[in-house]
C-alpha cells in the first residue's frame, strides 16, 4: 500500500534523478511519527542533497507540510550507498584531503622571515583609496 506522503516523495524524487528505477522509499512508523527512508543511485545523490543540502531541506519542508495537514510528524532520511562520494559529508561540501607535504624551501622558514616596520597603507573604503 502506498500512502500519500510516500507517493508525493516518490514523485518529487523521480523528477529530480536520472535513474528513477533505482529509487527506493521505505516507510516506517516510529514513536515520533512517520519515517521515510530514501535510497537512490549513487550518481543521483548530489541531485537529492543539493548545494549545501538545500534540496534535501526543501523536501523535508514539503513533507512537514503534508504531515501537518494529516496531523502527524514526517521525518525524511537519505540512505547513502556504500560507494557514494557523499559518505560522511551530508551537505555536498567538497572534502578536504590534505596529503603530507615536506617543505624544505628556506624562504618559508620562520627564522628567515623579515618584518617590514612600515607597511603600505591599505584602503578600507573607496574614499580612502583615492587618498592613498
Amino acid at each position: 500500500m502506498i500512502y500519500q506522503d510516500q507517493e508525493f516523495l516518490q514523485y518529487v524524487v523521480n523528477e529530480l534523478v536520472e535513474h528513477p528505477d533505482a529509487v527506493k522509499i521505505t516507510r516506517k512508523i516510529d514513536p515520533t511519527g512517520i519515517l521515510l527512508e530514501l535510497e537512490v543511485h549513487p550518481d543521483d545523490m548530489g541531485r537529492i542533497i543539493g548545494r549545501s543540502g538545500r534540496t534535501a531541506d526543501a523536501i523535508r519542508k514539503l513533507l512537514w507540510v503534508i504531515g501537518t495537514k494529516n496531523e502527524t510528524r514526517i521525518s525524511f532520511k537519505i540512505i547513502e550507498p556504500e560507494n557514494s562520494e557523499f559518505n560522511g559529508n551530508p551537505y555536498n561540501e567538497p572534502s578536504i584531503k590534505a596529503d603530507k607535504v615536506a617543505v624544505s624551501d628556506a624562504s618559508t622558514d620562520p627564522a628567515n622571515l623579515e618584518i617590514n616596520p612600515d607597511p603600505e597603507p591599505v584602503a578600507t573604503s573607496p574614499d580612502e583609496a583615492s587618498e592613498i
